[in-house]
């Protein structure tokens, strides 16, 4: 018990550090962590099996909440009302434009059916929100035409639509065409009342925030 508690504090330790140390550098925090969890698990710090697959899209799902909810608190409207159409458009049709091109390089590189290629570019489309926030935010980057507030509200609202792709494809692979559809319906209709959900409680937040 004790050496896994000198163990994980010794990990604690090295990431704040590698943090501070490369954050200047525009290097993502997701990347260190990745680095060294491959480096830890490569001298067997950390042998531990992990298979609790719902555990784990809690956890994911929690993150991301979290991480858009950030990238949203932290972008100014003002600055991003001019582009929210062209970010929207980017997060949906560029999504999926990206999911498709990907599965077509899929099927003609790794010889695979077009709709396992579709797979794995709808699973690769979307980019992380994360990542880019980390490096934009870090490097202060001075980019024209409003590039910094669109690439945010993009990669902050584009896993939606790579979710959506997702699923509709495995759908494809396990059911037949008229259930993928029936998907695709219910999907449509869960998006609406999500909308209309959101836009209430934003609206009934701002209105006690400014209150309070």
């Amino acid at each position: 018990m004790h050496l896994v508690l000198i163990i994980s504090s010794l990990i604690v330790l090295v990431s704040i550090i590698s943090i501070k140390a490369l954050y200047r550098f525009g290097v993502p925090s997701l990347l260190i962590f990745l680095g060294l969890g491959m480096i830890m698990h490569f001298f067997g710090v950390t042998d531990a099996y992990f298979d609790n697959y719902e555990a784990a899209s809690d956890i994911f799902t929690l993150a991301i909440v979290i991480i858009i909810f950030f990238g949203g608190f932290g972008t100014k409207w003002d600055t991003a009302k001019p582009i929210a159409v062209k970010a929207g458009l980017l997060s949906s049709f560029g999504t999926v434009i990206t999911a498709i091109v990907l599965g077509a390089f899929c099927m003609a590189i790794l010889k695979v059916p077009y709709i396992y290629g579709l797979l794995f570019g709808s699973v690769v489309a979307s980019t992380d929100a994360a990542s880019v926030f980390s490096v934009l935010r870090s490097r202060k980057l001075n980019l024209k035409h409003g590039l910094a507030p669109l690439l945010e509200i993009e990669s902050g609202s584009n896993d939606p639509f790579a979710y959506m792709m997702t699923i509709l494809v495995i759908s494809i692979i396990k059911m037949d065409d008229e259930s993928a559809w029936t998907f695709v319906g219910m999907f449509a209709l869960q998006i609406g009342v999500a909308v209309g959900i959101g836009v209430a409680i934003a609206f009934i937040v701002v209105r006690i925030l400014k209150h309070l």
